[in-house]
């Protein structure tokens, strides 16, 4: 499988760098999804497109694979990120200014195009013994993600179990990170907007501070809601923007705040809106603001199945650990949100943080971030994981 695999080593990373160097954003990802249509048709697969003509499924089935039979899927996100791309010592620098492939979903894509091609080889020669479906996911990074696209255009339907990855800057390239249970958590919007009467700063007394109201709110909630919930459901309020008022002498008459909920647990991503909404409306009265609350479900925690992380263990330790090499290590739950969450709800399932840190590399390049980059040794490692899961060792 490995001879396989380095096959297409230099194309998947050809690949890559053109991805890198043009990077679209989500449901804008026209010239990403022909690229892939184009490269899977010629492998002799019928990729299908989602209806909103961005993003494809396409599905390897055995010749005599009994109706019914349940589809192993491996999941890819293919869009890139609103910021710019700070990288100069590569030949594959973003050439669309505010545009870069800054949290890795370029090396997803890449190895889930190489995963399809070993697979149609294997398949062509009789070795695919199990239907596979790759899914070429938008959006992933905009609210709602583009995993709910998919799974609107049947995209889950006939899926036993779902497998992703995902570039992780902290581990070296050859080593995958593995968690059971809860590896990211559970990520909202949201907008709070506060009106007044506005008026005359010598005079506060005859309007609502709208300012002074913003403020106490802006400081305050994030305590307030971590005191109101269970402290085991890690749920924090962040705030990203704040907006108020034109003149040093004028109390505006409108103001918003807007920020992140992130929570560890489900019970504390269900609890949050309502907790929220009460714990505002008693402050902005004091503060005599009327006000509105636009709440943006995103995405609740991805929850790794057991049996799948030891499926992903197995097949790591059998490709890449026969010389004794420490090729999985533990990981830790970040406080990062992942739309692959939404899959686990129709599939039991993993994502597996993979590594991309050449060895010699002594600073850390994080997530988005415009100096992101990855040690392209890791899309040969992640193309030969999934594959060996197709062929040997996942179970549906």
């Amino acid at each position: 499988m490995r001879a396989q695999v380095r096959a297409f080593d230099a194309e998947l990373i050809a690949f890559r760098r053109d991805l890198h160097s043009h990077p679209e954003l989500g449901r804008q990802e026209f010239r990403t999804t022909k690229l892939l249509v184009d490269r899977l048709a010629l492998a002799g697969l019928s990729p299908r497109v989602l209806p909103g003509g961005t993003g494809l499924i396409v599905d390897l089935v055995p010749p005599g694979t009994p109706a019914g039979t349940k589809l192993l899927a491996f999941r890819a996100d293919i869009d890139a990120l609103p910021i710019d791309d700070a990288k100069t010592d590569v030949p594959y620098r973003s050439t669309v200014p505010g545009r870069a492939h800054a949290c890795g979903h370029d090396v997803h894509t890449s190895i889930a195009l190489g995963t399809a091609l070993v697979l149609a080889d294997a398949m062509r020669a009789g070795r695919l013994r199990q239907p596979v479906r790759l899914i070429f996911q938008p959006a992933e990074e905009v609210m709602p993600g583009g995993a709910l696209d998919v799974i609107k255009a049947d995209g889950m339907v006939g899926v036993g179990r779902i497998f992703a990855v995902h570039c992780d800057p902290k581990v070296l390239v050859g080593k995958v990170g593995l968690k059971v249970g809860a590896i990211t958590s559970a990520c909202d919007r949201l907008v709070l907007s506060l009106d007044g009467p506005g008026g005359h700063t010598a005079r506060p007394h005859l309007t609502t501070d709208l300012v002074t109201v913003i403020a106490r709110l802006a400081a305050d909630l994030p305590g307030a809601m971590a005191r109101r919930m269970d402290p085991r459901w890690g749920v924090s309020l962040v705030w990203g923007r704040i907006a108020a008022g034109s003149a040093p002498n004028v109390i505006p008459q409108h103001a918003e705040l807007e920020g992140t909920v992130r929570c560890l647990e489900l019970p504390g991503w269900r609890e949050a809106p309502d907790v929220l909404h009460e714990l505002i409306a008693k402050m902005a009265e004091t503060g005599r603001a009327k006000w509105s609350l636009d709440y943006h479900r995103g995405v609740p925690p991805v929850v790794n199945e057991v049996a799948s992380i030891a499926q992903l263990e197995k097949a790591m330790i059998r490709q890449f650990g026969s010389g004794g090499e420490e090729v999985v290590e533990e990981t830790e739950q970040s406080l990062g949100g992942e739309d692959f969450s939404w899959y686990l709800e129709h599939a039991p399932g993993a994502l597996a943080r993979l590594g991309v840190r050449a060895p010699d590399e002594t600073a850390v390049r994080d997530l988005h971030q415009g100096r992101f980059d990855v040690d392209e040794r890791a899309i040969a490692v992640g193309v030969e994981l999934f594959a060996s899961l197709a062929l040997e060792h996942a179970q549906i």
